[in-house]
């Protein structure tokens, strides 16, 4: 008898291609520990409301009384939700046809679109581009036509991938280590990932002559490279790009004739003061034409992260620059087909347009979101010092993003053993801190890296008063290891 569609050997090869580590083997063992009973510590997503952190409270209230409507004819409702909430839940409700169980445009609701555009006009000093038939022309009123609201960035990046890549023989750069969206996306839609390496001695800096020698390989194996994916701040790196480095990244992308994607989605995220996060459509615009005429530019954002932590709203927004009106009806048709749920818009339109000066319900928004990310600023810390005090770890310092990724500098028997267990050298390291301490942490393998060093990613999220006691629990355990697998007593970490 012939296969069924569904059987495994008919499926879409592209399907089998697919690879995402963040809740990969490692993920699906600490499920079963748990299951059996073992208290786990998932720290192998960017999960924030799932290890502790509390959702900010003026979001939630305006959010409730959407999802509720009637409470807004109660008599008593002003007991219970301040006046500025129940004033931004009437003007959210105002702006749809039939409240939240009703579609929405494929773009998303237009007024929601129009807090998005202030925000960047705001955050950047230029203000978002209309499409007026085949000529674009910018205003501070525009309803922003280029941004479109998403389930979710990663909705959004796969959207823009699936229209760019037209086959195996279309690349797309990524920088290594990666999200493992992309690696991902590309594979499904059947593209080729072409890498290019941040370098981890200089705190995971971008070298533009790297990115020309990838260009350059690519192209040698008959590869039309076709857009550049930049992470700022970086996942799972958490570096921070500096203004020159975007403006050499734009020049490369000019030079090259490249789409730029910029994954923006931590720039809330930020943990020191001498690389604050700059956005590339604002370098873009200030570098002026022809370069801020020509390139094509995307950028992703989302209340997943940052303070907000909203990960399970699946709110989002990508906003283009200098593409065609034709290339956007495409992206409209295609949108039109799953369109983003209308309270994930809400909360987009709430982070970009938070309580103001003056508002009932702004001292305590800026107590609440000043303190978190004071706190994960601190977590930042107490981690990469933790690591670091760590024999054979070797750790940079958390810049920007929610991640920590330390190198492991695994010992020869160590290797041999993974080898033998046939484990990928860092998967078994994982393995063993999992079984030993309930840490669950996502292998370097999983995001790219150079060959011959081994990483592990882990979030910076649990609660502050927990990281000491994680932090010596990964001691514990790499001292032990190290007393395994180190054939050499005099072992110094270098």
């Amino acid at each position: 008898m012939a296969p069924k569609a569904l059987d495994y050997e008919s499926l879409n090869e592209n399907v089998k291609k697919v690879q995402y580590a963040v809740r990969g083997e490692l993920y699906l063992r600490a499920s079963e520990l748990q299951k059996e009973g073992k208290k786990i510590i998932f720290t192998n997503v960017g999960n924030p409301h799932a290890l502790g952190q509390k959702p900010l409270t003026f979001p939630r209230q305006v959010v409730a009384l959407c999802q509720a409507p009637f409470l807004l004819d109660d008599p008593n409702v002003g007991l219970f939700f301040p006046a500025d909430a129940i004033a931004r839940a009437k003007h959210y409700l105002s702006m749809t046809s039939g409240g939240l169980g009703a579609y929405s445009g494929a773009r998303g609701i237009p007024g929601i679109r129009k807090e998005v555009a202030d925000f960047i006009r705001r955050r950047d000093g230029y203000p978002s581009c209309e499409l007026k038939g085949y000529r674009y022309s910018c205003s501070i009123d525009s309803d922003s036509e280029l941004i479109f609201l998403t389930d979710g960035a990663s909705k959004g990046v796969m959207q823009i991938l699936n229209t760019i890549i037209r086959g195996e023989g279309d690349g797309i750069l990524v920088p290594v280590p990666q999200y493992p969206l992309y690696s991902a996306t590309i594979s499904l839609f059947g593209g080729s990932l072409v890498p290019y390496y941040l370098e981890e001695t200089a705190n995971w800096s971008l070298d533009v002559n790297d990115l020309r020698h990838s260009v350059f390989q690519a192209r040698s194996r008959g590869l039309t490279v076709r857009a550049m994916v930049i992470i700022n701040p970086g996942n799972p790196t958490g570096q921070c790009l500096s203004e020159a480095n975007l403006r050499e990244i734009l020049h490369f992308c000019y030079q090259e004739n490249l789409v730029l994607l910029g994954d923006e989605v931590y720039q809330q995220n930020i943990y020191q003061d001498e690389r604050p996060f700059i956005s590339a459509r604002k370098v873009l615009m200030d570098m002026g034409p022809p370069i801020s005429k020509e390139i094509q530019l995307v950028s992703f954002h989302t209340v997943s992260k940052g303070y907000w932590g909203e990960c399970g709203q699946r709110g989002g927004y990508f906003e283009m620059t200098n593409i065609p009106p034709q290339t956007v009806d495409e992206i409209y048709k295609v949108a039109s087909i799953s369109l983003s749920p209308v309270p994930a818009q809400i909360f987009m339109g709430l982070m970009v347009n938070p309580p103001k000066p003056g508002d009932i319900s702004y001292e305590h928004y800026i107590r609440e979101s000043k303190g978190i990310l004071e706190s994960l600023r601190r977590r930042a810390r107490i981690m990469t010092d933790g690591f670091n005090s760590c024999r054979i770890v070797v750790c940079n310092f958390t810049e920007g993003a929610m991640y920590s990724f330390p190198q492991i500098r695994l010992p020869p028997k160590a290797i041999d053993s993974s080898k033998k267990a046939g484990k990928v050298p860092d998967v078994f390291y994982c393995l063993k801190l999992l079984e030993a301490t309930g840490i669950s942490t996502v292998p370097g393998s999983g995001f790219g890296q150079k060959e011959g060093v081994f990483h592990l990613r882990t979030t910076i999220l649990p609660a502050e008063e927990d990281m000491p006691v994680i932090m010596a629990s990964f001691k514990k355990f790499n001292d032990e290891f190290m007393e395994e697998y180190d054939e050499h007593r005099g072992y110094s970490r270098i």
